[in-house]
């Protein structure tokens, strides 16, 4: 009697001990252990990254540590930690937000637009994905990578049409290129190909044309119409003239692409530069500017008509006013004089 009386204290205690355990592995496993207000908090963890560095994104968001620390481990987490930029949700327990970790590598959406340069546009970039600039720079101006698509340095910006983009955060830089290449051809499908060589132009020169069309007027609706005067300079042999060309080709120069330029001079028309479309006919060497998809489509889809000059409406502020002959433009041009005089705008 009294060794069954040991045994079966020895089996509750057991079966307390087995209980507590478990109830320990659950409150572990399974009990809410978030410590931020918000839906979602989100944990960027780098290509290069090992549990540390997770381990220090996660410490301000969880309750225990210690707690996440050991599932973690249970689950082999800690051994293979992967890239990529994951949603921790409120009141997850730390068995969810390992398989969070493990699994829901959410994209980013990515936008840029009115980009003027390479460099900015890396800038831009880099501050919504894990490649930084001079990564990206690298990788958007190689030489290997402009020669297979038959681009030159001055071309380079042609390739990244502005637009909203989804990626995942650990996207390398050289896969943010090759994405946008894609991107690119997508793009440039077989109607939009034959708009362009029935004008007699490559895709790269329309979007070379494109972003003067942007940089003249900021009216989208107006842009159809500017682009048919410059699409009849090109037939006709004439120089576009196109200021913000000779803009362009002042920041380059001076390698100041924050200068603000608002008046275009005499003695400006006369830089030594391929960009100043004053001295050289036909387009510039590659686009001033990302232009919007609003230009490319004035481009492709340009106004009819037998314009060749236009000059700022200075009745009807953010447009033009257009001329077919060089006498008509001349009046309304010495109008626009007498006004940007009264402004005091010297430079």
């Amino acid at each position: 009697m009294y060794i069954k009386r040991i045994l079966l204290i020895l089996v509750l205690l057991g079966l307390l001990g087995g209980g507590l355990f478990a109830a320990m592995v659950y409150r572990t496993f399974f009990t809410s252990n978030t410590a931020f207000a918000n839906e979602t908090a989100y944990v960027y963890i780098p290509s290069d990254a090992g549990y540390p560095e997770v381990r220090a994104q996660l410490e301000p968001l969880l309750e225990d540590l210690e707690a996440f620390d050991a599932v973690a481990t249970r689950k082999r987490y800690v051994e293979n930690v992967r890239p990529g930029r994951y949603p921790i949700l409120r009141d997850m327990n730390n068995n969810d937000i390992v398989n969070a970790l493990r699994s829901r590598n959410t994209p980013v959406t990515l936008a840029f637009n009115n980009q003027e340069r390479i460099a900015t546009l890396a800038g831009r970039v880099a501050q919504q994905i894990e490649a930084d600039s001079a990564a990206l720079v690298t990788a958007m101006t190689d030489p290997e990578f402009l020669k297979s698509r038959g681009l030159s340095q001055d071309q380079a910006m042609a390739l990244y049409l502005p637009n909203s983009y989804e990626f995942y955060w650990n996207t390398s830089a050289t896969g943010f290129r090759d994405r946008m290449a894609a991107e690119y051809d997508r793009f440039w499908n077989e109607e939009r190909k034959a708009a362009a060589r029935s004008m007699g132009m490559t895709p790269e020169e329309v979007i070379a044309l494109a972003a003067i069309v942007h940089k003249e007027t900021a009216k989208a609706d107006e842009r159809p119409r500017v682009a048919g005067v410059y699409l009849n300079r090109l037939r006709l042999g004439m120089p576009l003239q196109a200021d913000p060309t000779v803009i362009y080709a002042i920041k380059k120069e001076t390698g100041r692409y924050d200068t603000v330029i608002k008046r275009v001079l005499y003695r400006d028309l006369e830089i030594a530069s391929p960009y100043n479309t004053y001295r050289n006919k036909g387009l510039p060497p590659g686009p001033i500017f990302m232009p919007d998809m609003s230009a490319i489509r004035a481009v492709l889809n340009p106004e009819k008509h037998n314009y060749l000059y236009f000059v700022v409406d200075t009745q009807n502020f953010g447009y033009h006013v257009f001329a077919e002959s060089l006498a008509q433009h001349n009046r309304n041009k010495e109008q626009y004089i007498r006004w940007i005089n009264a402004q005091n705008i010297r430079r």
